[in-house]
């Protein structure tokens, strides 16, 4: 029984590595798309958001997200700030599976990904210190709330279909899109961008670390997912490797197929977008998908992917990276492909799916609208022209990403 608990939390622990590492990925990938003037305040965010995960998850977002069973059912509860360590420092008595700051430390990890997502939208024109504003607060309270009303056994849970979402499609992807959907609004679109002539492309300076970055995101899903299953459960776990892997190749022939019939080009950007929109499609329902069926998901989700981007384009909200159209889009369809396909499919699961979406799509946006409005209003969220011009990096961070080749974009 002790090495069965073992190597339950040996894998939770490798698992966790790997979401870590996502951040890595998120970092690489929206360097990549994004402008070099601009590159270290990229990587600047994303270095900082992992420790504002961690630090906010530590004192209030745990507690938040599970705030116990005298809350089952719940819109809201907490348990206080904090870590309440059960019986000392020795928690292998916390859960059959694993311990109590395994759980912890996993779950820290998730958190911090919707402040990411964010980061990608609204890249190359916001002010750094607003920014950690929105992050440290949508991440310590947004997010564990939402969270909370699913995995913390809150009233989507108590639905009489239960609301569903194995690894987060809704709850930390549309959780991370809701809110890059309002920052990118309320910044508006980059300097250049829509003409009275038409669009403008803005390309990133740097598709190779875009590629390092998808797959370095594709490589952390593995824990993403597979650690979902909160155990090494040796037939789940292969299975849900195998409905990540197989979503994720689908995703990159649906942008594919559709960015060609639709712009005749082979566009590796779209390819790479529809990777991760694979990806977050079968985030809801790895567990409960066969071949053919993560196939299908992963397919619609890449080929949203393409649509997506033009639509966003075409209302005017520019989001350089493609993370609404990723992580938003593609998170609802995952969510919703829970009630259509898999081993839960059916109308009442449709219906409560829906609930799901619709709740936290309603709570998200009203909580970054009022952080990111109040902050628009008080000390300003966007860089000046200049500013934006010239780069975020001499101007924010005053260095350069490239020295040597300061003079291109």
């Amino acid at each position: 029984m002790q090495d069965l608990f073992t190597v339950n939390n040996l894998w939770m622990m490798i698992a966790t590595i790997l979401v870590f590492i996502m951040h890595l990925g998120f970092a690489s990938l929206e360097a990549g798309l994004t402008r070099s003037k601009n590159t270290v305040n990229i990587l600047f965010k994303n270095t900082i958001i992992p420790a504002i995960g961690l630090l906010t998850y530590a004192f209030v977002g745990f507690n938040l997200m599970y705030p116990g069973a005298d809350y089952a059912g719940a819109f809201f509860g907490f348990a206080g700030f904090g870590l309440p360590l059960p019986e000392g420092w020795d928690t292998s008595n916390y859960n059959a599976g694993y311990t109590f700051f395994t759980d912890f430390i996993f779950q820290a990890m998730f958190a911090a990904t919707a402040a990411t997502i964010v980061s990608g939208a609204v890249a190359e024109r916001v002010k750094l210190g607003p920014f950690i504003t929105f992050s440290i607060l949508y991440v310590a309270i947004c997010y564990p709330i939402v969270g909370m009303w699913k995995w913390g056994g809150g009233f989507l849970n108590a639905l009489e279909t239960p609301f569903y979402d194995f690894a987060g499609s809704t709850i930390v992807h549309s959780v991370g899109g809701w809110g890059a959907l309002i920052g990118a609004y309320l910044l508006g679109p980059r300097i250049g961008k829509y003409t009275p002539t038409g669009m403008k492309a803005i390309p990133g300076h740097n598709i190779p670390l875009a590629v390092i970055g998808v797959f370095l995101l594709w490589f952390g899903w593995f824990g993403f997912n597979g650690g979902s299953v909160l155990s090494a459960d040796p037939g789940l776990v292969s299975k849900v490797f195998v409905t990540t892997s197989i979503a994720a190749s689908a995703g990159a022939f649906g942008a594919l197929i559709i960015s060609y019939l639709k712009f005749k080009t082979y566009d590796i950007t779209m390819v790479l977008n529809g990777i991760l929109a694979g990806l977050v499609g079968i985030t809801a329902g790895a567990d409960q998908m066969g071949v053919g069926e993560s196939a299908i998901i992963g397919f619609v989700g890449g080929g949203l992917v393409v649509f997506g981007v033009v639509f966003f384009d075409k209302i005017k909200i520019d989001d350089p990276v493609g993370a609404i159209s990723v992580h938003l889009v593609g998170g609802i369809w995952g969510t919703l492909a829970v009630g259509l396909f898999g081993d839960l499919a059916g109308m009442n699961q449709v219906i409560s799916q829906l609930i799901g979406i619709g709740a936290v799509g309603v709570f998200c946006v009203a909580f970054a609208w009022i952080i990111f409005f109040t902050l628009k209003k008080t000390i300003g969220i966007r860089v000046d022209e200049q500013e934006e011009t010239e780069g975020l990096d001499i101007n924010e961070h005053s260095m350069r990403a490239y020295p040597d080749f300061a003079t291109r974009e």
